[in-house]
């Protein structure tokens, strides 16, 4: 447990992760922050308010500033627009930028020493935005992604053949958007190679309906974007931090010429403790999935160049 965790943002990913905080005890208080009056202190108050029936003590509340959140351990960024049907990450790209521009500011001014975990999008330029503001080391500025992405991936992998989601061993790799690289020659159920389990054609349709995974969702709600599976892998990231786990998952690191590349934040296996990012690994990928990584690369590069900080 740390002292406090900030979760910027107070819509629909925002005050789901700051209830999943509160429910694992990942810090003595967690605070809620929102531009919009009442938002963030209504939420808190309720989610606080079900600490009796939940069984939890971290204290939650909500704030308009950035006072009561200085000295963050961990803050997890939601803020920005949601996207809309027919819209793609890379659309949101200007509004989210200058959003996360002014967060970033405001945390690098509260909370000097903190570690960021960037999930609003385009996830990866924004993840970029965060580390030039606030010049945080590239340990403490971290994206979620390829948590997020592998949960879809394996839940889809499960449904398919009708098996545990915990026995699915896998991993998304690249930016968060159409581009994603899901491994197959590293994916496996209980050890045992997917591609003894079903065929080609199968599994390429889920490797299509993982990397379409956000969208599909949009598409249903058409007013609002996921939450639920985003704000459970920004928690399993910021739960690894806490408790020095040492875990292994995918998330959008700075690379600094890792898998041949540097300059731009990329999904990529990462061990995660208490300082943050510890460790990137390099993995052993087959031609196509490097050929892919690399034209994944290419699609975060683009719109990183058109923002203006």
């Amino acid at each position: 447990m740390v002292n406090k965790i900030t979760v910027v943002g107070a819509g629909n990913v925002g005050a789901t992760t700051a209830q999943r905080l509160a429910e694992k005890e990942l810090a003595r208080r967690v605070i809620l922050v929102d531009i919009q009056e009442g938002i963030p202190q209504g939420k808190g108050l309720d989610q606080w308010e079900s600490a009796p029936i939940a069984g939890f003590d971290t204290r939650i509340s909500g704030t308009n500033t950035y006072e009561e959140t200085a000295g963050s351990e961990i803050v997890i960024v939601t803020a920005g627009i949601a996207r809309k049907p027919g819209m793609s990450r890379d659309d949101l790209l200007n509004t989210n930028a200058g959003i996360v521009k002014q967060v970033s500011e405001s945390i690098r001014d509260s909370s000097p020493e903190a570690i960021i975990i960037m999930v609003s999008n385009p996830l990866d330029v924004m993840s970029y935005v965060a580390k030039q503001v606030t010049g945080f080391p590239r340990e403490r500025v971290l994206g979620m992604a390829g948590v997020l992405d592998t949960a879809r991936y394996r839940s889809f992998i499960a449904e398919a053949l009708d098996v545990s989601v915990r026995d699915i061993q896998a991993m998304v790799l690249g930016g968060h958007g159409d581009t994603m690289v899901p491994l197959i020659s590293y994916t496996s159920v209980s050890g045992i190679p997917v591609t003894q389990l079903m065929t080609a054609d199968k599994l390429q349709a889920i490797v299509d309906r993982t990397r379409n995974g956000g969208a599909e969702i949009v598409k249903y709600l058409k007013t609002g974007s996921a939450y639920y599976a985003p704000s459970a892998a920004a928690v399993q990231m910021c739960e690894a931090i806490v408790n020095d786990q040492k875990r292994i998952l995918p998330c959008a690191a700075w690379l600094e010429g890792e898998y041949g590349m540097k300059g731009l934040f990329l999904g990529v296996p990462c061990k995660l403790g208490r300082g943050g990012l510890e460790r990137i690994f390099e993995v052993e990928l087959t031609q196509s999935e490097r050929e892919a990584l690399e034209k994944s690369a290419e699609a975060v590069r683009e719109p990183m160049a058109a923002v203006k900080l």
